[in-house]
């Protein structure tokens, strides 16, 4: 039957892009007709297949890991479609694949949703994984925070080479204590880090929920970290590897894709090491050191992921849209991205992409918009969002659940301003698709 998958999931994905359909649907039937189409086709990399997953930042981290890669001269196949469930990647595999099967490619580096990412691992046991946070984000999905760490957890049992985790988040970094580190038996365990005057930016899920004045229990001694961040400028970050700090300037805004960055060069730095894929070996078969400058190099190239500190231009100024999906995200977007000189538009939907439940909303403080406002509000939860701006004396300008005549309003009461958006998932699809209308907009496709 497998001999027949391939045509049939590359003719499926012709007529359904022709008539604009979903881009998972081929890899759905392909699933269906050929269960053992991934794990085939991607045994065949010499380098494996890397899954990075957790609840914040996937997307960009991955493309980072990427475009690191490929800076060192690795063919990369990657789920560019930003389907991050197991038949987005087969999906995406149809468009790579020639019509035997065959993928052209040295390494595999996937994003992966966390609960989907355990299905895969177990049809695809993953070389690499890298586990970046677990924060409280869309539990009506997952259920318990707790019950996420165990789906990373799992990731990482199945892993058989190399485990990179954030040595900041207490539920990843203890994942190493359930994975036998003997080199004969477990994979390799590398963290990345951050540097103790940016720990106060990146509170774990634990020190957010804690009531004001509660008593911090004491922190676990920290383990030594392969990439640490230790500043972020307006323009460049320094990291440190190897003993060493270097500066590198960042297209990338936000301190969280900063943060994230250190996790990226941490497993593409495992990748050329553990492999001597990048690099290649001496004679005598010892891996030689990655080319960390050339990493930094191609790390300052990287602009933003669709939608993740992306900026457009409209009316000749600055456009910027922030993903927000939970009170870590939107915390550290507000901080990343001030208020200042900017008209500022939030747009909230609850469909099944984004999580049903907005409760969240009232775990972020935005006192920071207070004093320019937020001129529009749009999306399915507008008028939560309307509430709880009330309650933190932010003012407002309108509010319309609809959001593209929310969008155009926005857009001509302030063409003299440099404008940002905040929006769930859902609705940075619908804005991105309105303003591809007016301007150049990124095709994901």
């Amino acid at each position: 039957m497998f001999y027949f998958s391939v045509p049939l999931g590359k003719l499926v994905r012709r007529v359904s892009r022709l008539r604009g359909g979903g881009s998972a649907l081929p890899g759905l039937v392909v699933e269906k007709i050929d269960p053992g189409f991934m794990r085939r086709t991607l045994s065949t990399l010499p380098h494996g297949v890397a899954v990075v997953s957790g609840t914040n930042g996937k997307t960009t981290t991955t493309k980072m890991v990427v475009e690191l890669l490929e800076s060192q001269g690795l063919k990369v196949f990657t789920n560019r479609t930003g389907s991050n469930f197991t038949r987005g990647v087969a999906a995406a595999l149809l468009g790579e694949v020639d019509w035997r099967g065959r993928l052209d490619a040295d390494v595999a580096v996937l994003e992966l949703d966390e609960a989907h990412a355990v299905h895969f691992v177990n049809q695809v046991p993953p070389r690499y994984c890298l586990l970046l946070n677990v924060l409280r984000d869309q539990l009506d999905r997952f259920g318990e925070i707790d019950k996420t760490a165990q789906l990373l957890q799992h990731i990482a049992s199945k892993t058989t080479g190399t485990v990179v985790l954030n040595r900041e988040d207490p539920r990843v970094a203890r994942i190493a204590d359930t994975l036998k580190t003997d080199t004969l038996s477990g994979p390799e365990v590398l963290y990345f880090g951050l540097d103790d005057s940016l720990l106060s930016t990146f509170p774990n899920d634990d020190e957010m929920r804690a009531a004001p004045g509660s008593p911090v229990p004491p922190a676990p001694a920290r383990p030594h970290a392969d990439v640490v961040l230790r500043r972020v400028g307006a323009a460049d970050a320094d990291f440190e590897y190897d003993g060493v700090t270097a500066t590198t300037a960042m297209k990338l805004r936000g301190v969280y894709n900063i943060f994230n960055a250190a996790a990226a060069l941490t497993l593409a730095r495992a990748i050329a090491v553990r492999d001597g894929g990048v690099t290649g070996k001496t004679p005598q078969g010892i891996p030689v050191a990655a080319d960390n400058a050339g990493l930094l190099q191609a790390l300052s190239q990287v602009a933003p992921a669709f939608g993740r500190g992306e900026s457009l231009v409209v009316d000749g100024l600055p456009l910027d849209l922030v993903l927000v999906k939970n009170p870590s995200g939107f915390r550290l977007g507000l901080k990343s991205f001030p208020a200042e000189g900017y008209a500022t538009m939030i747009a909230i939907n609850d469909n099944y992409a984004d999580g049903r439940d907005m409760s969240w909303l009232w775990d972020v403080e935005f006192d920071t918009l207070r004093e320019g406002g937020v001129d529009q509000l749009s999306g399915s939860r507008a008028y939560d969002m309307a509430l709880r701006l009330q309650y933190d004396d932010v003012a407002i300008g309108a509010v319309n659940t609809e959001i593209a005549p929310a969008l155009a309003a926005f857009i001509s009461g302030a063409k003299d301003k440099p404008k940002r958006i905040f929006c769930t998932y859902t609705a940075m699809l619908a804005i991105r698709r309105e303003l591809s209308k007016i301007t150049t907009v990124e095709v994901v496709s």
